[in-house]
C-alpha cells in the first residue's frame, strides 16, 4: 500500500486513508478520513486547501494541557469547521476520566504530554502497544466520541494529535477496522508515519510545549513499527474477540457501526 500523502506547508504527516482495501474487495473512499500531526502551523493557503478537500470536522486527541499550551489553532472559531477535543490521556481532573475507576492518574495536568515515561495501565510485551491499549482502557469515552465524530462528519473528518502517529494511529486503526479494512493495510497505514518521523520531531522541537520532552530521545524511539499495531489488534482479538466486540463492551452500537461503515465506504 502506498500512503496517500497530502503536501501542505504547515503539516508533515497528513494523509488520506482512502484507497485502503476492504475485506470484501471494496476500498475505503477518499476524502472521508484524513490523519495528521497537529494543526497549529496551518497557513492561509493550507486552510483553503483543506476546505477545498471537503474538511468539515477535526478530531483533536491532544491532552487539555497540550491544547492550552499551544493556544487556539488557526481553524478555531471558524463556522465551517467543527473542532472536537477528546484527550486520550487520564488527566488530573476526575471529571475527564470517563467511567473507569483508577488508583492513579496517568499524568498530573502538568505532565499530560506524549512521551512521558509513566507506567501504562495496560502492560504487554510491546512498550508502545502498552500505551495504545492504555488509551482504550483509560479513555473509552474519548474512543467512542472520536469514532462517532468521524461517522457523523458531513464532509472530511481529520484526526490529529501532536505527531499524528500514536494516538491518531490508534483511533484510525479502530475506525478502519470497523469499516472492514484489510488488516495488513491498516497496519501498513499505521507504520507509514515512520517515513515522516524526522520531519515530525523537527517540527515539534520548535514548540515550547514539546521541546524539553523530546530531549535525549533517539529518533528510532518515535518509529511506528508494524509489530506494534499487530500487537494491539492481536490483543483485542485475544481478550475481546476483536475490535467490534471491544467497542461493543464500552457502549458502541450496531447503529454506530452502520454509520461509520457508510461514512468510509458508501
Amino acid at each position: 500500500m502506498t500512503p496517500n500523502w497530502i503536501d501542505l506547508d504547515g503539516l508533515v504527516n497528513l494523509r488520506d486513508v482512502g484507497g485502503i482495501s476492504t475485506d470484501d474487495g471494496d476500498k475505503i473512499k477518499s476524502g472521508r478520513l484524513l490523519r495528521s500531526d497537529n494543526l497549529q502551523s496551518l497557513t492561509v493557503d493550507d486552510i483553503a486547501a483543506l476546505l477545498q478537500y471537503g474538511l468539515t470536522d477535526v478530531i483533536d486527541l491532544r491532552s487539555t494541557l497540550e491544547v492550552q499550551s499551544e493556544g487556539p489553532g488557526p481553524l478555531n472559531g471558524r463556522g465551517d469547521v467543527r473542532i472536537h477535543h477528546h484527550s486520550m490521556f487520564r488527566e488530573g481532573d476526575p471529571d475527564v476520566r470517563g467511567d473507569q475507576p483508577h488508583d492513579k492518574v496517568e499524568a498530573a495536568p502538568a505532565e499530560a504530554l506524549p512521551w512521558i515515561d509513566l507506567e501504562p495501565s495496560v502492560q504487554v510485551s510491546d512498550a508502545s502497544a502498552s500505551f495504545y491499549l492504555s488509551y482504550l482502557a483509560d479513555r473509552p469515552d474519548s474512543v467512542l466520541a472520536s469514532l462517532r465524530d468521524i461517522a457523523e462528519a458531513p464532509g472530511a473528518a481529520l484526526v490529529h494529535c501532536a505527531a499524528g502517529k500514536d494516538r491518531t494511529g490508534t483511533v484510525v486503526a479502530l475506525a478502519l477496522s470497523v469499516a472492514g479494512a484489510d488488516r495488513a493495510e491498516i497496519i501498513a497505514d499505521y507504520a507509514a508515519s515512520t517515513e515522516k518521523v524526522a520531519e515530525i520531531v523537527d517540527r515539534l522541537r520548535s514548540s515550547k510545549t514539546y521541546a524539553a520532552n523530546l530531549e535525549g530521545r533517539p529518533l528510532s524511539s518515535h518509529h511506528t513499527r508494524p509489530e506494534t499495531m499487530e500487537h494491539v489488534l492481536g490483543h483485542l482479538d485475544r481478550n475481546h474477540g476483536g475490535v467490534l466486540p471491544y467497542l461493543t463492551s464500552i457502549g458502541w452500537t450496531d447503529a454506530d457501526t452502520a454509520r461509520l461503515r457508510a461514512k468510509l465506504r458508501a
